[in-house]
């Protein structure tokens, strides 16, 4: 499975892009070729706050559902629209165009605390 390096990841399966104090958020391949084809995202509100671990909404797929877990604490700017029309992108893109959330971490020291892609392949082997 692909885990490109420069992101970090979490333990729940969502990978984070660190840039700055702000950061993208999105599923992980391993996790979204565990779910099978994606059908609907249940996005959380611009400018809600999550801490770190916790769900900022949820990912439908064609048997079943799963939470969406904050990496690292913080406000929502943005939620990538374009899966409301095309949920698929998570699938055929899930480091690029599939992208879920963007945020404005409140805690960014909090991203030491998430695992390199070496780690997070050994986790998922």
């Amino acid at each position: 499975m692909e885990a490109p390096q420069h992101l970090k990841y979490s333990k729940e399966h969502t990978w984070l892009l660190v840039e700055s104090e702000n950061g993208t958020v999105g599923i992980t391949e391993f996790a979204q070729s565990e779910l099978g084809e994606i059908v609907f995202v249940d996005f959380p509100l611009v400018g809600a706050f999550f801490g770190q671990d916790r769900v900022f909404g949820s990912i439908e797929a064609l048997k079943t559902t799963s939470d969406l877990f904050m990496p690292v604490s913080g406000d929502v700017l943005e939620t990538n629209t374009k899966l409301k029309d095309d949920p698929t992108l998570v699938n055929t893109d899930p480091f690029g165009e599939g992208w879920i959330i963007k945020i404005k971490m409140s805690k960014p020291e909090e991203a030491d605390n998430l695992l390199t892609a070496t780690a997070y392949q050994a986790i998922t082997a």
